[in-house]
């Protein structure tokens, strides 16, 4: 039986720590449903009471969240500052917002132009796997790519989705990734550069690889593309891939 998972479409243009913020309060209500319901069953009360009484407050469910961000750049707490190129005076002069954040990964860029993913799925009703998790978000996009006439890969070591990950000097990344994991609930997610400004990651290493560039889908087919279709394309891919009914 296919998994539910709520899907949001945010819009565009929307400011990073806003997003952030909502991502945490759903982790946070997930969390405290999952606990009740354990602490339910080990005080030998019937877990499809506790659901019943519970769906009064707010259904236990799984999210998909689409969005554009405003410019930001945000770093991982693995990542190294000494990976942002820029000084805080020109971000600031070119409107980027910079924020240090609690999910893995290094540094990287979110901006107009740029489909961003936010999965909140509780792994229990998936698989207790982060690198399953993982390699299931590349493969979504890996088949979106495929949907588009271009071979999207791997590359060892590197999570993410990459362009001729084998051949030097022609590396390119397409979409990077970056979670938290909580009680085996998940929040952050991947970043799909589509129509992406590729300009704003000349003052970062991104997801401090270094010698290796970024693309985009419009830099890769020579124009630009819808966004929704897109977005409705990655949704169709991460239905197959997690074999969920999205609502």
């Amino acid at each position: 039986m296919n998994k539910l998972v709520l899907f949001s479409n945010l819009g565009s243009n929307k400011a990073y720590k806003d997003v952030w913020d909502y991502q945490e309060a759903l982790l946070k209500t997930k969390i405290e449903q999952k606990l009740s319901l354990k602490k339910a069953a080990l005080a030998n009360t019937t877990v499809n009471n506790i659901i019943g009484e519970m769906d009064d407050i707010e259904p236990i469910a799984n999210h998909l969240l689409f969005v554009e961000h405003l410019p930001v750049y945000t770093l991982g707490k693995s990542g190294s500052i000494a990976n942002v190129l820029i000084s805080e005076e020109e971000r600031r002069q070119k409107g980027i917002d910079f924020f240090k954040i609690n999910r893995g990964g290094d540094i990287t860029f979110h901006g107009p132009g740029q489909l961003v993913g936010y999965p909140i799925l509780d792994l229990e009703q998936f698989k207790t796997d982060i690198g399953w998790y993982l390699r299931s978000l590349e493969e979504v996009i890996i088949l979106t790519l495929a949907d588009y006439g271009l071979q999207g890969n791997r590359s060892k070591g590197e999570t993410g989705v990459w362009l001729e990950p084998d051949i030097k000097g022609k590396e390119r990344k397409i979409c990077a990734m970056g979670i938290r994991c909580s009680r085996w609930i998940t929040m952050h997610g991947f970043a799909f550069n589509v129509n992406t400004d590729l300009t704003y990651f000349t003052h970062i290493v991104p997801c401090g690889i270094q010698n290796k560039q970024v693309t985009s889908l419009q830099n890769e087919l020579g124009c630009q593309l819808p966004m929704e279709e897109v977005q409705n394309q990655v949704k169709e891919n991460f239905k197959k891939v997690f074999e969920a009914d999205l609502a």
